[in-house]
């Protein structure tokens, strides 16, 4: 066998994709490849915990959480703060929990677009959102039986910009939409149990 037929013969090696969009693109690739060949990587577990401060406003701390067989800790405890709006009997000082629901949405639906973006080697140069949601409040305040506590729907809009044509970024956001842990989530619902301790 000549040394020309040799070379030809092996397979090419394996392209390391660069990271692209802020995104650790190797990284994303080498996370795929290990939980698909070890699925129990997969696997993982989120925390949160909350304090009262006082009237409609409290705080939420996430610090750790487990996966990839193992217990992991943020490089910093991180906190968010909830209250409502005065007209909502509270004083202002932070954000709604359901505002948090649509941030919650935004940040991963972005996360997913910028991921797959990077995958698919497409510069992205922005991506916006405007996210919208429809409450009424005779539900929590107790006042009707057929008025859910929570939205009654929300609407997502992304402005795209990108060095890929008008569909390829569209594929982009729908795969996001099809992958986005939060909108899975806040579309298909999950069992939630609630216990109090005294």
């Amino acid at each position: 066998m000549s040394a020309h037929a040799a070379t030809t013969d092996a397979p090419a090696p394996k392209r390391v994709p660069a990271p692209l969009n802020g995104v650790n693109t190797a990284a994303l690739f080498a996370t795929i490849d290990v939980v698909k060949n070890q699925p129990q990587l997969g696997a993982f577990q989120f925390r949160a915990n909350g304090e009262w401060l006082g009237g409609t406003h409290m705080r939420s701390t996430m610090s750790d959480f487990s996966g990839a067989g193992g217990e992991h800790s943020h490089k910093a405890a991180y906190t968010a703060y909830a209250d409502h709006p005065a007209v909502l009997c509270g004083e202002d000082k932070s954000p709604t929990p359901v505002e948090y629901v649509l941030h919650a949405l935004a940040a991963c639906l972005t996360a997913g677009i910028a991921n797959i973006a990077a995958a698919r080697a497409i510069t992205l140069h922005s991506v916006t959102s405007s996210l919208e949601g429809d409450i009424d409040l005779r539900g929590i305040l107790g006042l009707s039986k057929e008025v859910r506590n929570g939205f009654s729907g929300m609407r997502v809009g992304f402005t795209i910009k990108g060095d890929a044509p008008e569909a390829k970024l569209q594929e982009i956001v729908q795969q996001a939409c099809a992958r986005s842990a939060v909108l899975d989530v806040l579309s298909n619902g999950i069992p939630i149990s609630v216990r109090a301790t005294t």
